[in-house]
């Protein structure tokens, strides 16, 4: 029998793991789609946390023979999935950097080239053709 005290401190890490994460979406420092796994998770450790049976019939739905390993399991494949997000999210955001420094160094060009021609025009407000 596991003791009250672990289930008590199952169901505060989950609710505190939702406050902070509501909390961060509401302040705008965490977006929803970054947000998803991380709810789910504290979903399901709300829901072990306040019935732990569901736990153990989980383990025994999937074959599981100690319950602690389908935690585990399950943590570790919630944390699989976020990193496959962030690695994906930061391959589209490379991308884009890429793309930005290639237009900003194009648009130094053209300011460079712009800048060269405004310097070759004589500053009597003639233009250049107007010398021949």
């Amino acid at each position: 029998m596991i003791p009250i005290g672990t289930y008590i401190l199952g169901i505060v890490g989950a609710v505190l793991t939702l406050g902070i994460v509501v909390e961060m979406l509401r302040k705008r420092r965490l977006r929803e789609r970054h947000a998803v796994w991380w709810l789910i998770a504290g979903l399901l450790a709300l829901v072990i946390g306040v019935f732990p049976q569901v736990l153990v019939w989980a383990a025994g739905v999937i074959g599981v023979e100690i319950p602690t390993n389908l935690v585990f399991f399950v943590s570790i494949f919630i944390l699989f999935l976020v990193s496959i997000q962030h690695s994906s999210e930061l391959t589209t955001l490379e991308n884009r950097s890429r793309t930005l420094a290639e237009e900003s160094a194009l648009q130094d060009l053209r300011i460079r080239a712009l800048e060269q021609r405004l310097a070759e025009v004589p500053r009597d407000g003639s233009s250049p053709d107007d010398a021949s």
